[in-house]
């Protein structure tokens, strides 16, 4: 088939999302590259990331054009043989076995703190902020904290475990402000570094840890942004290790990103570039892994929340990119804003969502109205 047939068949599925190719909208592309179209039909999210990288097309707004596309469903109508053969290799392979666990760590958390540090809030935290009440970047993720640590009731004196803790942000607020003892474990050696330079005088521990090798006993855990790594192969075994170390009378609070269907599917350009191996669970994947390991007390979902923290993470990145370009090249900058924008668009079309569980061991007696 000739390149006209994919250009008309391309051209129809974008205007059945209000998006005009060679228009004025915002939401529109601007294509550099006739070879855009076969690449965009035949490889799907992949070949269109891909060829975005390569400046094979433009769009002034790429979370509104990946809003109106999710929308519309129009990912559905395009070939899905990248997804497919990922989905297959996730049935039949664990992903996110030992070997693996570091994997995302040394390609995607090692990048450089310094561009971490150009993009997120002055605590470095890298994950969906609480926007309630809040005006900036800062203040949503200070009440993201706020939010985790009063769900999990903290007090003075008690031992808290922080699974992914990246660079210490979560550690060294909870440890500040409700007197508790933090281990925080990373994959990250860049991560582990800074955190105990930024946790020094407090009292927290960072490791340089799977999680598979936890050990100990902690009144609360734990984990933000972290589980979209573990893979629904090793989701059962996560819950147990949870139980194993939480006490009897402990509560544990999961914040990560969920799909809205149940599959063994990772996107292949997300694999692929920024987090190699990952997966998101679903809510039968959640309620199936933790049956008979923890009683479940609350389900909150704030996806929306997410639009607004990568927004404001791509304007932090684009605010700095003069000084970052010393050390990132161009290809690396559309790369970045790619992964950033498509994420917003995704949240805003709710076509994943944020939840946060929380989780008791034995069932809370007293009465508790979970804070939102």
């Amino acid at each position: 088939m000739g390149n006209d047939f994919f250009k008309h068949r391309l051209t129809a599925l974008l205007s059945s999302a209000g998006i005009t190719i060679n228009g004025s909208a915002p939401w529109d592309i601007t294509v550099h590259d006739n070879r855009f179209y076969r690449r965009a039909l035949s490889e799907a999210h992949l070949g269109v990331g891909e060829s975005y990288m390569d400046g094979w097309w433009e769009c002034p707004a790429l979370d509104e054009f990946f809003y109106r596309i999710l929308r519309a469903g129009v990912e559905k109508k395009v070939s899905g043989l990248p997804r497919l053969l990922n989905g297959v290799l996730g049935k039949v392979t664990n992903l996110q076995n030992p070997s693996r666990a570091y994997t995302v760590g040394e390609t995607h958390y090692n990048i450089g703190n310094d561009l971490y540090s150009a993009m997120l809030d002055r605590r470095m935290i890298y994950s969906c902020a609480f926007w309630k009440d809040a005006l900036t970047l800062d203040e949503a993720q200070e009440r993201k904290l706020r939010l985790v640590c009063e769900k999990l009731m903290l007090k003075p004196g008690m031992k808290v475990l922080d699974i992914g803790c990246g660079w210490g942000g979560a550690a060294r607020f909870a440890a500040e402000n409700y007197g508790v003892t933090v281990t925080g474990i990373t994959i990250s050696s860049e991560q582990a570094k800074l955190a105990r330079e930024l946790c020094a005088g407090l009292p927290v521990e960072i490791k340089l840890s799977d999680y598979r090798d936890i050990s100990g006993n902690y009144d609360r855990i734990y984990s933000i942004g972290m589980f979209e790594h573990v893979g629904h192969k090793n989701y059962r075994r996560y819950f147990q290790i949870v139980r194993n170390n939480l006490a009897s009378d402990g509560l544990f609070l999961l914040h990560t990103i969920g799909s809205n269907s149940t599959g063994t599917n990772t996107d292949p350009w997300t694999s692929k570039y920024i987090f190699p191996n990952s997966m998101l669970p679903s809510a039968n994947h959640l309620t199936a892994a933790a049956e008979r390991e923890l009683i479940l007390e609350d389900w909150h979902s704030f996806g929306n929340d997410y639009y607004r923290t990568l927004k404001a993470w791509h304007s932090n990145i684009e605010t700095s990119w003069r000084s970052l370009s010393q050390d990132y090249d161009e290809r690396f900058h559309r790369m970045w804003s790619y992964y950033l924008l498509s994420a917003a668009g995704s949240f805003r079309a709710r076509h994943v969502q944020l939840w946060q569980l929380l989780y008791s061991k034995s069932g809370i007696e007293e009465e508790f109205r979970v804070p939102r």
